[in-house]
Formats: structure tokens, sequence, C-alpha cells
């Protein structure tokens, strides 16, 4: 309960941040990959986040990840 009360007393900006980043972080451990870069991105009214890796064989992926409400 207190960490929803935390979440919704933060800026929007600095609340969806760290949804990013955790994000980010869970697919590079799927992937056994280092994180490239990590954005959001809004098509047709609906969040997605595009997480672009580096895997262990040296190939760049971009995986792409609804966001949650």
């Amino acid at each position: 309960m207190l960490g929803l009360v935390l979440a919704f007393s933060l800026p929007p900006t600095a609340a969806f941040a760290d949804s990013l980043r955790e994000v980010a972080e869970r697919v590079a451990r799927q992937h056994d990959a280092k994180v490239v870069s990590a954005r959001v991105v809004e098509r047709n009214g609906q969040k997605f986040y595009v997480i672009r890796i580096l895997t262990r064989d040296g190939v760049v992926r971009t995986i792409t990840v609804p966001a949650r409400d």
C-alpha cells in the first residue's frame, strides 16, 4: 500500500521513468543481454516500451512490451 501511495505522490514523469527502468532491466535479464536504449512510444493511443538490447552474441535486438496502465 505504501508503494502505491509513493508512486502516486511522485511527479508523473518520475513514476513512469521507474516503470521503464524496471521493464528494461527485466528484458535484459530474460535475454541475458545489456540494454542499449529504452523509450516509451505511443501508437494508436496505446503506450509501449521499446527496449533495444545487445546480446552476448553481439546482436542488437528490439523488444516491444505493452505498457500497463
